[in-house]
């Protein structure tokens, strides 16, 4: 009688495994949370995060029911009070979120779900490991990547202290990727790594088949609308943290602003929305600037509709974040927005030449300059913002919405259940004749 061999599905069922989550907000909250949803409108999708993300999500999904197509279930797990009573906040949320994917794994078999895939989906970094790979299913992770050190010119306004914290996180790195066993176990359990850029090949031995490289951020599709501009306006956004470079931001507009000729100055703006411990340190820089005031404006955080105005009221979005992402750079595009950037592995990798002015790390002055450099030619031609909008908003539309990015899993998932088939079709290894030939006289003496 001929042997059947069940086929793996290509619809598999996966199980994604994502600590933050949360629809109501943005950063990776947001980020799982539409990576989540959008997976769940091509393959079904059991999600599991953590306990306190349950009444945003059960909120937001009663009102917002999901259509019927739609196979996505939320299961909530967090770690026994006596493991997790120290934690504050974000004050050890780090140490926290390594031993919860340790512990989601009894969690999953204690449950019995069946599935054909595990996905360890967030936080995005690759020096932290998935536990997944314990549950015998084929295991994607990702997207990873991360933080490049600061070049020590661009913390040095900020103090030793800002310094010695960014060295010693890159030291807690190189200590992962060198010593953690389990992230070596990881990496060769994986089946799929998704890469947010190319320097995480340049930190981890990632093998070529393995490695899939996806945009690092997406963004929901932006509510535009033609807003009549009074004054050039550049905006930036995010926490006020070294990492992301608002000295450059401040000092680069200051430039730019002191280059005009002052009939124009009064139209010249610069908004920063955030918050962050670096906040007093930057009103200061605009002060020692001598920037008058009005021509900065410190904004707090704002919900989702209040800062669409400010995208579409703006001119330029300038980020010359040294981070390994940026989010809002691609909200930016989304509402066609020329962007100014470092040509880095964050931002400079995911826009390009015909969007964005992409400045390299010469010098710390030469960068400010560069930047003054382009805000100046942004402002004197109309055309050249014009082409560079469109292109920004073109570029998001091809590669940065949450369909093109589910799109891009969902077709990992069907590559692993590809390869599950061919497997599991082959048929079944025979015998050496020699062996066979033993087999048959043995069994009829």
């Amino acid at each position: 009688m001929k042997q059947v061999h069940e086929q793996p599905p290509l619809r598999p069922t996966v199980l994604m495994t994502a600590y933050a989550v949360n629809p109501y907000k943005g950063s990776e909250d947001g980020s799982g949370w539409n990576i989540i949803r959008h997976v769940a409108e091509h393959t079904p999708v059991i999600a599991i995060t953590r306990k306190n993300n349950a009444p945003a999500i059960r909120q937001f999904l009663k009102e917002n029911p999901l259509p019927p197509h739609v196979s996505l279930h939320f299961a909530y797990y967090d770690l026994p009070a006596w493991m997790r009573f120290w934690k504050r906040g974000s004050r050890g949320a780090m140490l926290y979120h390594y031993l919860w994917h340790m512990g989601v794994v009894s969690f999953i078999r204690r449950k019995g779900f069946s599935f054909d895939i595990a996905h360890h989906l967030n936080f995005h970094n690759d020096w932290t490991p998935s536990f997944l790979w314990r549950l015998g299913k084929p295991l994607v992770w990702g997207p990873i990547g991360h933080h490049h050190k600061i070049p020590a010119p661009w913390l040095r306004p900020y103090g030793w202290r800002a310094w010695l914290a960014d060295r010693r996180l890159w030291l807690l790195k190189q200590m992962f990727w060198k010593l953690d066993p389990f992230l070596k176990i990881t990496i060769r359990k994986a089946r799929k790594i998704l890469a947010m850029n190319s320097s995480v090949a340049q930190v981890l031995p990632l093998p070529p088949e393995k490695e899939v490289r996806i945009p690092p951020t997406a963004t929901e599709p932006p509510h535009r609308r033609q807003v009549e501009r009074d004054k050039f306006r550049v905006l930036s956004i995010g926490r006020f943290v070294p990492l992301k470079g608002f000295d450059v931001t401040i000092r680069a507009f200051a430039r730019f602003y002191h280059a005009q000729p002052r009939a124009i100055r009064s139209s010249l703006e610069l908004v920063l929305i955030g918050r962050g411990p670096e906040e007093a340190r930057l009103k200061k820089m605009v002060q020692e600037c001598d920037l008058p005031e009005g021509a900065v404006r410190f904004v707090p955080w704002l919900d989702r509709r209040e800062l669409e105005d400010y995208y579409n009221s703006a001119s330029a979005f300038l980020f010359p974040s040294h981070e390994g992402a940026g989010m809002v750079v691609v909200e930016a595009m989304s509402y066609g927005l020329p962007v100014l950037c470092f040509r880095n592995y964050g931002p400079g990798e995911f826009t390009d030449d015909t969007c964005a002015f992409r400045v390299p790390y010469t010098t710390y002055e030469e960068s400010i300059a560069a930047f003054a450099e382009g805000l100046g030619r942004l402002l004197h031609e109309p055309k050249l913002r014009c082409q560079m909008g469109k292109a920004a908003h073109l570029r998001y539309q091809r590669c940065y919405t949450y369909d093109v990015k589910a799109r891009d899993i969902v077709a990992c998932y069907r590559d692993i259940m590809m390869d599950e088939r061919v497997i599991v079709s082959k048929p079944p290894r025979r015998l050496p004749v020699a062996v066979r030939k033993w087999a048959a006289k043995s069994y009829f003496v």
